[in-house]
Order: C-alpha cells, then structure tokens, then sequence
C-alpha cells in the first residue's frame, strides 16, 4: 500500500483513521468506567478526610480496594483536594502528557523526518487502538506514568544525560513494583551510579512513606506485598503472565509454585543473556524494551493494561521495518492486530482444552516471542541526538611530494591518502504487589471485558 504524498491526501487519510479509532472505541471494546482511579480516589479520601485506613477501604459493592506500596498513596494525597470528575480529568491529562512523553522517545527519528506530523498523527491512532492504553486510559490507571518515567531515565542514558539517570526508576519502583527490575538492569549495564540513584530514590521514597503512613507501611510491607488475592485472582483471562498461564492449566487446583518458579527463572535467564548482549553493542534501548517484556512475564499478575511495557519493543520493530526487513513488519503486524483485538476475552468464562490454552494466553505467547526474537544489540542512529551521534571526517589527499627531475625521468613518486577509519555512536538509541484486574462487576449483559474477578491494580 503507498501512502498519500500530499498534504491534502496524508490530512484525508488522518481524518479517517481518526474516525475508524472513534468508532472502534465507542462501540467495540468495554468502558471500563475509570474504575481503578474511583479506588484511589476513595481510597485517598477514606484515609485523608475520614480517617479510614488505605488498605480497608474498598470500592462500594465490591471487594477491591487499594493495592499498590504506601508511597503510592501518599503520591496521590492532592487527590482529596479534589471530587472524583475532577480527578478524573486530571488523571486524563496526565495519561496524555506520559503519552506525549512516551511517543516522543520511542518514534523513531527517521520515521519523524520521512513523514513529519503525518507519521506523528498514525502513531496516535495505532496506539488508541493498543488494548493495553486503551485501558489504562480507561481504567484511569498509572501505567504510562511510570512507562514515562523508566523510559525518561533511558534517554537520558542514551543522550550522555546522566547525572539525574536512576530518579524516574527509582520513583516508578515506589510507585509499584515491577519497575524495580530496572534497578537490576542498570547494574547488569554497567551504570553503577544510576543504579545507586535508583535505588536510593526508591528507599526514600518509602521512608517518606513510612513516616507519614507508619500503619499502613507497616501492614503492607509485612502482610498485603504476599497476598496476591487482594489484587485478583491468578486464573483471571486478563492475567498475561507465566503465572496466569500456570493457573489456567491447573484451574480449580492451584498452580504449582515450584513450576512457576523454573519458569521464570528461565526467561530471566533468556533476558540477562540478551539484554547482555544488546548492552555490549551499545544498544540501551533494546535492553530496555528486552526488560518490560520479562517484567510482564515474570510478575505474578500482569493485567492486560500492563502490556504497555511492551511498547518499546514495538517501536524496535518499527524502526526495523524501516529498513526493509518485511518479515518484522509482518511479525508486529500480526502481533499489533492481536493486542488490539481483545482476543483473549474470547475464554473468558472458560480456557479449558487445546483452544483455551493457546487463545487465552496469546498475550502470553506474543511477549514470550518478543523475548526471544527482538532484534536487539544494533546501533540505531535512527534516534541519537545530533550532538551524541559520531562524525567521521572525510579522507583527505595529502600534498604529493616533489621529487627531483632525475628521479622523475626514471621513477614516478607515489601518492600518499590519509584515510578516516568510520566510527560508530558510542551509544544505543533511545527507545526502554502487581495491580489490577478489569475492575467492573459484571453488567447485566455479559460482555467479555467486564468482570467482578479483577481488583485495581
């Protein structure tokens, strides 16, 4: 398919993917009605205005309630200043500024100068269409917050910025704590410093937490962190990690710990040996994006909106196919279309035999393949900053030398060429207690999305 060369072609073409988008989201995929922003919201006002405690609170009807570490909650402590629609709205420009954040370090710098707002405009529109933001949005959950916030600390690696490196790390880690495999990222990179700042930003941030919210603190860090049933259960179809996997086989059992254990040991392996290698050849961002994908993987619980760690291996698929590699741009294709079905809804009341085990993980079975087959350890002067990026000097001629006339009767003088070596960039490009269920009870009319099986997270 060629794309529109004019303007007015590539603004028609905009318009109607704008349209499609619209459509989609209005009438295909389930609303999940801010649900897990209405937990913190309540939460925060429960604990601020009431004297409540964050971990008892749960929504009205339900059985979910508060489920991330205490600095979490005291982040969100603005959120009693405000009523639940204006929460709501200040949640939403949040997601869209972390959007904006994400977008721009991950678009690769070729596609930018090829096609300009025109390429900008379809990178929104395919990323409405993602299921994972499609829910975080709507779910009025963090996960592109702390998306940003890794990814922030990536480029700045990647652009020799990295004096502040290791403080969006170490926040996302407070936050939640998945991100915190970042933190082991660092030092398998050989970046000590940011590592240190990671680690440091991340224990006072919980100190803080622990003097403001001594009780609660207390209580999360001793009982509710090895309670995963406060966020939902394992067997849930939203649950795309090893885990869930495991659970779905063995349901009504419990799955083996042990099984699960080996598993992820495994792709942890699989993950240090190539984010090693990408590390080695100076590619940062694809150990980056190599480490979302085992953060999903190994966590006990990763909700189909988590998936949005998988972004950054994505935009490597992109900035692959640019080059005209065309079995990458049907692999993410393919793999693309998938994350925007909801397809895994399909098993939501039963995942039993061959169909529901290869169809109710195939979220699983995508982020599995990217581990393995990312194309990784190259360098992507796609997105290097100009000022990072290596020049070489062009070869010059050295002034020949004059030799006597004598000389030149019988024996011609040589030549001589100085020649640059090319140099590459020194760098890579830049690219990269678990939360929550699909938060609704179930509506009247069952729709697949929507269930009362999930907590926030």
């Amino acid at each position: 398919m060629r794309l529109p060369r004019t303007q007015r072609g590539r603004l028609a073409l905009v318009l109607v993917l704008v349209a499609a988008v619209t459509v989609f989201t209005a009438t295909v995929p389930l609303l999940r009605g801010w649900f897990d922003l209405r937990v913190y919201h309540g939460a925060i006002d429960a604990w601020i205005h009431h004297g409540g405690r964050i971990y008892d609170y749960h929504v009205p009807g339900t059985t979910y309630g508060f489920t991330y570490p205490p600095f979490a909650a005291v982040s969100m402590v603005p959120m009693a200043l405000l009523g639940l629609h204006a929460a709501i709205a200040v949640g939403l420009l949040l997601n869209l500024a972390a959007t904006a954040v994400v977008l721009g370090i991950l678009v690769p710098r070729e596609l930018r100068r090829r096609h300009g707002w025109f390429g900008s405009a379809v990178a929104v529109c395919m990323l409405a269409m993602f299921e994972p933001a499609r829910d975080t949005f709507s779910f009025g959950q963090v996960n592109l917050l702390l998306l940003a916030l890794v990814l922030s600390d990536a480029w700045l690696l990647f652009t020799g910025r990295g004096r502040w490196a290791g403080v969006g790390i170490g926040l996302a880690a407070a936050i939640k704590l998945t991100p915190a495999i970042f933190i082991v990222l660092l030092l398998l990179a050989r970046r000590p410093r940011a590592a240190a700042v990671a680690a440091a930003v991340a224990a006072t941030a919980t100190a803080t937490a622990a003097w403001a919210a001594p009780e609660p603190s207390r209580f999360y860090w001793t009982e509710a962190v090895w309670d995963t049933t406060r966020i939902g259960r394992l067997d849930y179809v939203s649950n795309q990690s090893l885990q869930g996997v495991l659970a779905r086989l063995a349901d009504p059992a419990e799955p083996s710990r042990i099984v699960w254990a080996l598993a992820a040991l495994a792709v942890l392996g699989v993950w240090a040996w190539r984010a090693h290698r990408a590390v080695a050849a100076g590619d940062l961002m694809g150990a980056f994006a190599l480490t979302g994908l085992v953060a999903c993987l190994v966590s006990p619980i990763t909700w189909v909106h988590h998936l949005v760690w998988l972004l950054p291996s994505f935009a490597i698929l992109v900035e692959e196919g640019l080059k005209r590699r065309r079995l990458l741009w049907g692999a993410a294709g393919v793999s693309y279309v998938l994350l925007c079905s909801s397809v895994v809804w399909l098993w939501f009341d039963d995942a039993s035999g061959v169909d529901g085990f290869l169809g109710s993980n195939i979220y699983v079975w995508i982020t599995l393949g990217l581990l393995f087959a990312l194309p990784v350890g190259q360098t992507r002067v796609n997105r290097l900053p100009r000022s990072t990026t290596a020049t070489t000097p062009a070869p010059r001629q050295a002034a020949p030398e004059i030799a006597p006339a004598a000389a030149h009767r019988s024996d011609p003088s040589a030549t001589t060429m100085a020649a640059g070596a090319g140099a590459g960039p020194a760098c890579g490009t830049a690219r990269e207690g678990t939360s929550e269920p699909t938060g609704l009870t179930r509506p009247a009319a069952s729709k697949p999305q929507s269930s009362s099986e999930r907590a926030s997270s």
